[in-house]
């Protein structure tokens, strides 16, 4: 037997990989600074109940801060204390007899989720901690206040920096783009050069994002955020002549990838960039790369607002009107109410832990229901084991303190590395902070035990396996939107139109990264489509070439080579529109008459391969591929 009959399935393995992110250890100090400090304050004055209060108020705030723009962490935290203060509020003020009317707040996060990210993370904390809220015995007013206190607390350590910090995240973002960009160039030519290609275009959404972000709130006033503008935006042709080498598996003069570090460094430091070096006599390649690295030294644009896609979140009335959006709201509300329902029936202690299951697994807009599901569910369990575990033994109050900062200072680095890993630890930090005060029994073991399972029972049965449609793929729709991008990019693209050219390109790499991102969730489905997915990832690897391959054309004609003819253009653009209405229409794409010309000859392979792999696998014996609903 070969070691593939013996490898897990695919959807296990994705599960439990680990997303190769950094350890963000000053989130895990502040984490642990703001939710075992009041602790450890209230211990030293005797009222360890209302440090935990403060301690719980904290959390909401330490689920939501991330690493990023200060006015973007300002506007993604604050709102996140606000929805979790009104929560538990409301939570604590119905109690236990008002457990029902959490279906109606369910419905109010599932609906406010469908605003943006920012949104969805406020309407997360707002159920969650109306849920907590209405397990607490305490004074409705006194655990409000001592809510908001942790809330601002949390806050106040979050943006603490913000004042000598400035733009120190930005800088660093766009200075990554140079770093990337050097390494992308040192790799050409080498089996690394795909994978450096795919890190440059994660890095420019990345710094596109810190940039668009801030510039929302500042409305174009502050020159250092201008400047940065420009440092990045000039970087397209740069780019540009970059990724056209790379494709040609021609190496870059290390004088240049030289200069590309000097100016990240140059760049963090807010130092000005020095001139490039003059190489006499080398190729039209390395001209071209040359005159955009000049053109960044001298700034020659006044302004880098060749991008104007904003980011800040405005309602889509359209969105939240529409059926998916309804569907999402009824589910939750519905799985909300089952857990509501199922701890009356038992007659559970806390059976606001069932409900907390739900609520927390079942986020619409966080990946797999399913992978979510079955990683809270391993993560919950071996984290009850811990934390119950070390209640059962009754250890002294000191002790727990400082397993809780341990506990919370790892939280970050399971939010970015692995859910289940994250449910590991914020399962015991959680245990800790509500029944401290039943230190030393061992009941809380096999009570957390079964409201977990049963919590994760009722999303996968009624959430999932019954919901109409949660097992059916979701990526086809993604998919043709991508096409129907690099099909817009590429009209404009090898005809020379320079009019949102810079813009398209840049649409149509998010758009790819985008893609992928979905790919990977939904491959962690063990149904049809975690299959589908697999299926159709060589489509992604495809698509990648085929817009790196018009990328290459359209630098050429910027050099100066004739634009593509009109017609050939048209006919390159239908045959790719025409692969996403297959995808929607979940049929084979026709095959169209390509263009015969040399000069299109990449193109027209890479899109010849992406049509083929639509027809392959998915399509395969006459089966109607999964497309999107």
């Amino acid at each position: 037997m070969s070691s593939d009959d013996v490898a897990a399935p695919h959807w296990l393995r994705g599960l439990l990989s680990q997303q190769p992110a950094p350890i963000p250890w000053k989130r895990g100090l502040r984490a642990a600074a703001s939710i075992a400090g009041p602790v450890a304050v209230g211990l030293a004055f005797g009222r360890i109940d209302l440090g935990v209060l403060v301690s719980l108020g904290a959390l909401c705030v330490v689920f939501a801060d991330i690493d990023g723009p200060y006015p973007y962490r300002f506007h993604r935290t604050g709102w996140a204390a606000v929805a979790g203060v009104s929560g538990y509020l409301a939570g604590a003020y119905l109690g236990s007899s008002g457990a029902w009317f959490l279906i109606l707040i369910a419905g109010v996060s599932a609906l406010v989720s469908a605003i943006g990210s920012n949104a969805s993370m406020a309407g997360l904390q707002l159920l969650v901690f109306a849920v907590l809220g209405t397990g607490q015995t305490a004074d409705p007013w006194l655990a409000a206040r001592c809510f908001g206190l942790g809330a601002a607390v949390a806050l106040l350590l979050s943006l603490a920096a913000w004042p000598v910090r400035g733009a120190a995240h930005e800088r660093a973002a766009v200075a990554a783009v140079y770093d990337q960009i050097a390494v992308m160039l040192a790799a050409s030519g080498t089996a690394a050069a795909r994978q450096a290609r795919r890190d440059l275009t994660d890095t420019l959404n990345a710094a596109y994002d810190a940039l668009f972000t801030v510039r929302s709130h500042l409305a174009g006033r502050d020159r250092s955020y201008r400047r940065l503008f420009v440092l990045l935006t000039e970087t397209t042709p740069v780019i540009e002549a970059a990724v056209a080498m790379v494709n040609a598996k021609r190496q870059a003069p290390p004088e240049y990838v030289t200069y590309l570090l000097d100016a990240a460094y140059r760049i963090r430091v807010r130092e000005p960039l020095a001139e490039p070096p003059e190489l006499a006599g080398d190729s039209r390649a390395v001209a071209q790369l040359h005159a955009g690295l000049r053109a960044v030294a001298e700034f020659r644009r006044s302004d880098g607002d060749t991008d104007r896609r904003q980011d800040s979140e405005r309602i889509d009335v359209g969105v939240l009107l529409g059926r998916r959006t309804w569907m999402v709201v009824l589910r939750l509300m519905l799985c909300v109410g089952l857990a509501v329902a199922v701890g009356r029936l038992l007659d559970l202690e806390h059976a606001y832990w069932v409900t907390l299951t739900v609520a927390i697994v079942l986020k619409p807009d966080f990946g797999s229901v399913f992978g979510r599901a079955v990683l809270r569910g391993i993560g919950t369990a071996i984290g009850v084991l811990l934390g119950a575990g070390v209640l059962a033994i009754s250890p002294p109050s000191w002790v727990l303190v400082g397993l809780m900062a341990l506990a919370a200072a790892a939280l970050p680095v399971g939010q970015v590395r692995n859910y289940g890993m994250f449910s590991v630890f914020v399962t015991p930090l959680v245990l800790v902070q509500l029944d401290i005060a039943q230190a030393g029994e061992w009941s809380l073991v096999a009570a957390r035990l079964l409201d977990t399972v049963i919590g994760c029972a009722i999303v996968l049965i009624a959430g999932y396996l019954l919901w109409p449609g949660a097992r059916r793929p979701r990526v086809g729709e993604d998919l043709a939107a991508t096409l129907d991008t690099i099909a817009e990019y590429l009209h404009h693209a090898l005809t020379g139109q320079a009019d949102e050219k810079s813009t398209l390109r840049r649409q149509a790499y998010r758009a790819l990264s985008d893609l992928r991102t979905a790919f990977q969730q939904s491959l962690v489905e063990p149904t049809a489509a975690g299959r589908v997915a697999a299926a159709w990832w060589p489509v992604i690897i495809g698509l990648e070439r085929l817009t790196d391959a018009v990328t290459e054309v359209a630098v050429a004609v910027d050099r100066g080579a004739e634009p593509i003819g009109e017609h050939d253009t048209r006919v390159l653009a239908a045959a790719i529109r025409e692969a996403a209405k297959a995808v929607r229409g979940q049929r084979s794409p026709k095959r169209p008459t390509l263009p015969d010309d040399d000069r299109l000859e990449r193109v027209v392979g890479e899109l010849t391969s992406v049509n083929a792999t639509l027809r392959g696998p998915a399509l395969a014996g006459g089966r109607r591929a999964p497309g999107a609903e």
